[in-house]
């Protein structure tokens, strides 16, 4: 599909039927705004079955390259949203970053040093290609609709729904809803009509953004320069975006007039003393911005649901905004969708609440800790910065206490009321509550990646060191699929394994078991390494590839268990 020009592009205002009648109209979801989160979870919804209305108050998409680094785990997210392939392919890639301190290069750090990832640990996309792709997989999709120019004005929770008051050019009309989730920004209509309030830190500087369009030889890394030679006593972040556009970041500090920095005259001054005065460039967009790190005290309010900025907001050093939101997404689109269809309680809402209060403590205090190192506010801070700076070009301890940015990670639910803790011994990272691994599986004798095979539902992951298990571990497995919450069945095969059926009466298939079974080859070991697992060793994966339970032999009984806690319905 080629790209449409989401720069200029307008999204026609259309009168639905809702504003003609007679009574309100009942949604089972509202979406308050059409950003990258309320996008991502409008595309989930539907994709299960949900239908979504999306209500923006704007007729256009994201204005300036603003959120441009996305993450591996977004990444994986957007492939189960059915976008993975076009932000890749359209990204600057990248996994290495580097650290300057004055005029010397003090180190390189890589993101991804392990192979065997279907996607980049990171790219760098303008959020106007990020959005658009979303909106055009969101337009495509059935039970899904979008309104332009539609702002909601007024908020009023029920018991049993929401009433909403929606602005529009033909004036106000009233819709009700199950559930309303707010993803409207940091200025949230919802949440002032509900008269909440979000809490945090204002950091007393200023940074400008130059996008800048130009040809350079320069790799696709980070660059970030602590007190450069062409920018003393501040610092400035490099990144390549895709159209030979280049996201250049010149901190200000706070007494710079946000007006008179945007001018070009003194923009163009800046950007010549990094690339030289013969630089040949034209900018695509200029900002100046101030930051924070706040929240909301709660992201729950009944059947009011926040996400994204408009339930948290980090600084832009690491990346851990947008990301964050779309994890926000990930984690609360099924559970609302089993609410909805009557197959999980509502308590299970306070689940997503829990998880991501949790994850956005998490980023603010690695972004408030950022912060503070590369804007230091004393002469103190100051000295202990710049002194380990210049222990880690030679010391790889003081390397750690370097803060240009933590770079987005994926949170890590280890503390959820929704795993099943251990009962048998694991060794590495899988354990409950944890994001699961990718990596490269052969299916019959097509390659593939791990992830297609745990998206959407809850999936059972049984390894198996001799090929296809007895017959009466496959008859387990498949008798999951009837549950009334289903349970998806993946059997993994050590390499080189023989897959073979071999049961009276069972198909000979390459890629299944003929029992709602599917079987993959771990097509290089890894598989196995990254999950500890022996013959026997079986994971109940969630909806969200988040790890809920795991056990060293298989279990029918165990992994239902396991569900009905997942799902509050234990």
């Amino acid at each position: 599909m080629a790209d449409a020009d989401f720069r200029t592009l307008r999204l026609a205002y259309v009168r639905s039927a809702d504003q003609s009648a007679a009574t309100p109209a009942r949604h089972p979801v509202v979406i308050v705004g059409a950003g990258p989160v309320g996008l991502a979870l409008a595309i989930d919804l539907a994709q299960r079955g949900v239908r979504a209305l999306v209500l923006d108050d704007d007729d256009k998409l994201s204005a300036g390259s603003r959120a441009i680094c996305f993450a591996k785990r977004t990444l994986e997210i957007c492939d189960r949203l059915g976008v993975g392939d076009r932000l890749v392919a359209k990204g600057v890639s990248w996994k290495v970053g580097k650290v300057y301190f004055q005029d010397e290069l003090v180190y390189a750090f890589d993101l991804l040093p392990d192979g065997g990832h279907r996607r980049p640990a990171f790219i760098n996309l303008q959020q106007y290609y990020f959005e658009g792709y979303l909106y055009e997989r969101a337009a495509a999709l059935p039970g899904l609709e979008l309104r332009w120019k539609n702002r909601v004005v007024a908020v009023e929770p029920h018991e049993d729904g929401v009433a909403l008051t929606v602005e529009t050019p033909d004036g106000p009309y009233p819709i009700e809803a199950d559930y309303v989730v707010a993803c409207d920004g940091s200025k949230s209509s919802v949440r002032a009509a509900l008269g909440r309030e979000i809490r945090g830190q204002v950091f007393r500087d200023r940074f400008l953004i130059a996008d800048v369009r130009m040809k350079a030889d320069f790799p696709a890394e980070r660059w970030f320069w602590f007190d450069p030679p062409f920018h003393r006593n501040q610092s400035v972040l490099l990144h390549m975006q895709p159209d030979n556009v280049w996201r250049i970041d010149f901190q200000l500090g706070w007494d710079a007039d946000p007006d008179e920095e945007k001018k070009p005259e003194r923009v163009v001054p800046r950007v010549k003393a990094l690339l030289g005065e013969d630089a040949q460039f034209e900018f695509e967009w200029i900002s100046v911005y101030t930051f924070a790190c706040q929240r909301m005290d709660r992201f729950l309010h009944d059947r009011v649901i926040f996400a994204g900025d408009s339930a948290h907001g980090v600084s832009p050093f690491g990346a851990r905004g947008a990301n964050s939101g779309i994890q926000d997404a990930d984690n609360l689109g099924w559970k609302l969708a089993l609410v909805i269809e009557g197959k999980a309680p509502a308590t299970l809402l306070a689940s997503y609440a829990a998880e991501r209060e949790a994850a956005a403590d998490e980023n603010i205090v690695h972004s408030t800790r950022s912060t503070d190192f590369i804007t230091p506010k004393s002469e103190m801070s100051r000295s202990f910065r710049d002194a380990v700076l210049k222990l880690a070009k030679e010391h790889p301890f003081a390397r750690r206490l370097v803060n240009s940015g933590r770079l987005s990670v994926p949170a890590m639910l280890v503390a959820s009321p929704l795993n099943t803790p251990d009962r048998d011994s694991f060794a590495g990272p899988m354990i409950p509550g944890a994001p699961i691994a990718d990596a490269p599986v052969r299916v019959g004798r097509r390659e593939d990646w791990f992830l297609g095979y745990t998206v959407d539902r809850f999936t059972t992951v049984h390894f198996s060191a001799g090929g296809v298990p007895a017959p009466e571990v496959v008859a387990g497995l498949s008798s999951l699929a009837g549950a009334a919450i289903p349970v998806a069945a993946v059997v993994v095969v050590q390499q080189g394994a023989d897959r073979r059926v071999e049961w009276p009466g069972a198909p000979s298939a390459d890629a299944g078991t003929g029992a709602g079974v599917t079987v993959l080859e771990d097509a290089e070991g890894l598989l196995a390494d990254r999950f500890d697992a022996h013959d026997g060793t079986t994971y109940l994966i969630r909806p969200d590839q988040h790890v809920c339970a795991r056990w060293r032999s298989f279990d029918p009984a165990s992994i239902r268990a396991a569900v009905a806690r997942a799902t509050c319905n234990a």
